[in-house]
């Protein structure tokens, strides 16, 4: 598909610093999915937008926590926020939204589940049975070097 005049004002970056910076259309299709305020505790002084620019300027440049642009917030306060959506599921629930979306602007079904769809849990499965198999195999070495090494 090439560029049309359409579809270079709708992917035009002009305002952002980076051009991993979310536009407002895509800020406004990830933001529903963020955690709120806390009701206890300091009120939050971090604009989680800045903190997604951040994560998203991460990804996009692979560089180090520690190389973060100063015009973000500290890379700390980015990691422990990437890590607390890791660990609570926001990741997986905004792919999950964003996956349903494309299918369904593509025409397809959106409860469909496609053999992509399935893979990791295969793939889960696989790596437990594949765990399960070493340990057995670490267990029988085991025994079989502790009952040879005996110098009698």
């Amino acid at each position: 598909m090439g560029w049309t005049d359409f579809t270079r004002r709708q992917y035009a970056r002009r305002a952002s610093r980076y051009a991993s910076d979310l536009t407002d259309r895509e800020w406004g299709l990830i933001s529903p999915f963020l955690p709120g305020p806390r009701r206890l505790g300091r009120p939050r002084s971090t604009d989680l937008r800045e903190v997604v620019n951040a994560l998203l300027y991460i990804a996009s440049t692979g560089c180090q926590w520690r190389m973060l642009p100063r015009d973000f917030p500290p890379f700390t306060t980015v990691q422990a926020y990437f890590y607390e959506w890791r660990a609570t599921g926001v990741w997986g629930r905004i792919n999950h939204h964003l996956v349903m979306a494309a299918r369904e602007l593509e025409g397809r079904q959106v409860l469909a589940v496609c053999r992509r769809d399935r893979q990791p849990e295969r793939e889960k499965r696989k790596a437990a049975e594949l765990r399960a198999m070493m340990r057995a195999r670490r267990s029988m070495d085991a025994s079989v070097t502790s009952s040879s090494t005996r110098w009698d």
